[in-house]
């Protein structure tokens, strides 16, 4: 049964990564007015105050509230993330939406040409392509002109990505990629793995 539940974290993360709250509630000294004492110290029977602005007061200014540009991006253990992709891409396989071919090159740059063919194979509405050399001209004017179909490098695949698009199609040599990258995160926390020089024998 697939980690739902690491999916689920992966994108969150990944969702939250490009969030940044712009929000920024004013202090009692950027409050308009509140200058002048609202009655003196004693003598009234009511509890002393300085200003009508105090955070203590309806319509005062805020004591803790948010103060400019907050990001929300926070860091994700690596296992956890590799853990992600591999979980989409069992599931990509088990729902039969992983499809594998030889490369991405086509005859023309016709992207009528493509959603054709990705009828043709019943690829579905949404495609997401995965080469790991020089994306081939052709494919990439395609893709640029239909919205569901997306191109990227076997470097930058990621959880979200795969999860927006319903079918995933990758290389052969993308295959060998992502296998020799995933394994080597497998071996690397080993007893005998060199954490001085953590990324030293990265392939």
């Amino acid at each position: 049964m697939p980690r739902l539940d690491i999916l689920h974290s992966v994108a969150i993360w990944q969702k939250n990564f490009k969030i940044i709250s712009y929000a920024v509630a004013k202090t009692r000294a950027e409050m308009r007015g509140g200058g002048r004492k609202p009655w003196r110290q004693k003598g009234t029977g009511r509890a002393r105050h300085g200003s009508i602005r105090s955070p203590l007061w309806h319509g005062g200014g805020k004591a803790f509230g948010p103060r400019g540009p907050t990001s929300y991006y926070y860091m994700l253990p690596m296992k956890e993330r590799v853990l992600g992709l591999k979980v989409a891409l069992t599931s990509k396989q088990m729902q039969g939406d992983l499809h594998i071919v030889d490369s991405l090159e086509m005859p023309t740059f016709d992207p009528q040409y493509l959603a054709d063919l990705a009828r043709y194979r019943h690829w579905g509405r949404s495609v997401l392509f995965v080469d790991v050399d020089e994306i081939p001209e052709n494919i990439q004017s395609a893709t640029s002109d239909l919205k569901t179909f997306t191109v990227v490098p076997a470097i930058g695949l990621n959880v979200h990505s795969m999860l927006k698009h319903e079918t995933l199609v990758l290389t052969l040599d993308t295959i060998s990629f992502l296998e020799k990258k995933l394994l080597w995160h497998d071996s690397r926390y080993s007893p005998l793995y060199p954490f001085r020089l953590p990324y030293s024998d990265f392939p």
